[in-house]
Formats: structure tokens, sequence, C-alpha cells
């Protein structure tokens, strides 16, 4: 069996260790033994020396010391075979969702969400984009590759720049709809397959009704919606690229779509537009708030875009409002939509909660990784 440099822990810190929480603060360790290095695999161990768990040493200098993947008491062997579990474990899971099908969209792995903290693997038909978030991640590589081609069969890996192949143009499909997208110019890979689902409901809810897609990136919104039968989507971006992302998409999709693509700043389009244009409104920002110290200023960007859409929205108009800052919770963001709601003077009745699509696991214990909050609202 390896021997692996041990993390010993405060004993007041000993609490999230039995709770299995797969981050270890650095101001919970007392010592350390073996002198691990960045991407070491450690032991944490309590001062009377009892293992509670194995992760990936991330530096004394950062404040999550050490990201978690196992907590078994006993010493066990981290080889290939402890991976390649993970990984098979991963693409069972999408198996049995009907995820994993010729040119289909979507996450294979999610890092603390399949117990392989920082790695994320989203897959476009026989391209994969990677990223990778921890140090120790980056040596498993070879085997991840080796895996997505045999399993998958994978023939473009990029993960900053690429491994196997080369198709940054990408064509993939999601709820019976055809997708492009680019993993070196896009964000997060390319794509955000974590409101398939949402997607769909906004599909359920849109024939007949006007519909406004907000900061719609390359459209999954927009192309759903008019697929849904919606009597006519608008969908606004400040982004000329991806205006022309949703330009293409919807056209990909649609013969002769009712569809107005329009490059503005989203504050300012919903502030400018008149009462009543729209009875379906999607508000679908980027974080708001990517540290702790942001969700003050956060908070109140959230409250000022649902306040404006509130007002404007055609009465019975249906609001599907997301957050995806991991640092404003769901009980957050139900309290700026109340606030908004309140400060609007309408009557605003919940239909659903949303939240991130199941190839976007969630650990129990981790609650960090449920990042994606979304309702969908009545207003009267």
């Amino acid at each position: 069996m390896p021997s692996y440099p041990s993390l010993i822990i405060r004993k007041d810190r000993e609490r999230a260790l039995h709770n299995r929480h797969p981050w270890l603060f650095s101001g919970a360790i007392s010592r350390m033994t073996g002198n691990p290095k960045e991407g070491d695999i450690v032991q944490v161990r309590t001062p009377n020396d009892e293992l509670l768990a194995h992760g990936f040493y991330q530096g004394d200098s950062r404040s999550i010391a050490a990201r978690l993947f196992d907590f078994s008491s006993s010493e066990i062997r981290i080889d290939d075979a402890f991976w390649l579990a993970r990984f098979e474990n991963a693409l069972s899971l999408r198996n049995s969702l009907g995820y994993v099908t010729p040119k289909a969209g979507f996450r294979l792995l999610f890092s603390e969400g399949d117990f392989v903290p920082g790695l994320v693997v989203d897959i476009f038909g026989d391209v994969a984009g990677v990223q990778i978030g921890a140090a120790g991640m980056t040596n498993l590589f070879p085997l991840l590759s080796d895996f997505l081609q045999t399993k998958l069969d994978i023939k473009h890996i990029y993960d900053g720049e690429w491994k196997l192949g080369h198709m940054p143009e990408v064509t993939f499909q999601e709820n019976g709809l055809t997708f492009t997208g680019n993993i070196e110019s896009g964000q997060k890979t390319g794509y955000f397959f974590d409101q398939r689902d949402n997607r769909k409901l906004v599909a359920h809810y849109a024939k007949g009704r006007s519909v406004l897609d907000a900061f719609c990136y390359s459209g999954g919104f927009s192309c759903n919606a008019l697929v849904g039968g919606a009597r006519e989507v608008t969908s606004v971006d400040i982004s000329d690229d991806a205006i022309a992302r949703t330009k293409q998409n919807v056209s990909l999709n649609l013969s002769e779509p009712k569809h107005n693509a329009v490059a503005a700043d989203c504050f300012d389009y919903l502030r400018q537009m008149p009462k009543s244009s729209y009875d379906l409104v999607v508000l679908d920002p980027p974080a708001f708030a990517k540290s702790a110290a942001a969700v003050n200023r956060a908070a109140r960007g959230y409250k000022d875009i649902n306040l404006v859409a509130m007002q404007k929205i055609a009465p019975g108009g249906l609001l599907f409002t997301f957050s995806c800052s991991q640092h404003i919770s769901h009980d957050l963001f139900r309290k700026i939509i109340f606030g908004a709601a309140k400060d609007a003077g309408r009557n605003v009745r919940v239909l659903h909660q949303m939240t991130q699509a199941p190839d976007h696991p969630v650990d129990i214990c981790h609650p960090e990784g449920e990042y994606l909050k979304g309702l969908a609202l009545v207003v009267e």
C-alpha cells in the first residue's frame, strides 16, 4: 500500500470531515507530514492519527487546502482502477438518464458531483471539452483520454488546447433540437447543459405567447420556445457573437421562425421596452456573485432586473428567472424575488422551483454544488 503525506486537522474541525464535506480549508490544518506538493494525494487525519479522508493537496497558500474524493477510514490504493471506476459510474448514470446517444450533448463528469473534484467534461457528439480545476487531476488526463476514446468514441479533446484532433465548431443535439457551439471561445466548455430541463419547461408553456429571452447566449431557451409554439421570440444579449450564434441555432431548427435577435445590454432593454410587450420572459444572467464579497452587489442586480421584468410583463405573464451564482443561496434568491414582487406591487405566484439538469448531480454532503436555482412565476 502506498504511503501518502498527511494533513493533521485541528480537533475542533473534525465535524466537517465526519460530515464528508469535500473541501478542507487551510485553517483546519494544524500540521503536515511528508511535505506534500500541489497535486499530491494526501491523507487527512485527526490529532489521534485516525484516517478520515483522501484528497488532492491544493497548496498551503489557498483557502481550500485539499479537495477530498474518498472518505474511507482504512488504507486504500488510489490507482487507475480507482479512477476508472469513478468514470464508469458517471457514464452509467448518464446512460440511465438517456443522455448517451449519437450526436448528443451532455455533461459526463461534474467535479464533486461525480466524486472527481476539479474535473468537468462536456460531450458534444464525438468532441469532449475538458476543464481541470485541481492540480491532481492533471495527472489523470492520459487515463481520461483513453476512457473517452474507448467508451464514447471521442475523436477530439480540448482542455485549453487541443490534445486530440481539432474541432472548435461543434454540432450536437439536446431535447431533440440541434445546436452549435465553439468550445475554444465559448463560455464554460461552449454550452450550458445545466438548463436542459428548464428549457423544455419553457417550451411547454410557450405556445401562443410572445417570449423575451434575455441574456440569451446561444439561444437555447429561444429555440425551445419557438419549437414549443411561441407566437414570437425576441433574443437579447450584449454580445454580437452570442446573437450571431443564436440566429444560427434558430435557423437550424426552424425554416421560417418568428424570431428577432437584438444585440443590446439586457438591463437597458428591459427598462426601455414598453409594458405588456411580452407574456413570457426568461432571465438567465451570468453569475453576478463570483465571490462571497460580491453577494450584496449581486443581490441588488438580481432584484433590479426582476423588478423591471415584473413591472413590464403582461398581466398573467410567466417569468422564468434564474441565478447561477454559487454564493446566492436558494433561500436568498427567493427573498430577492420576494422583494422585487413587493416593490412591483403585483401578485406573484410560484409555479415551479428549478435547478440544474441531472447530468449535474449534487453530492448531498456538498450543497455548494447546487449552484443553479430558478423560479417559474405567474405575474398577475
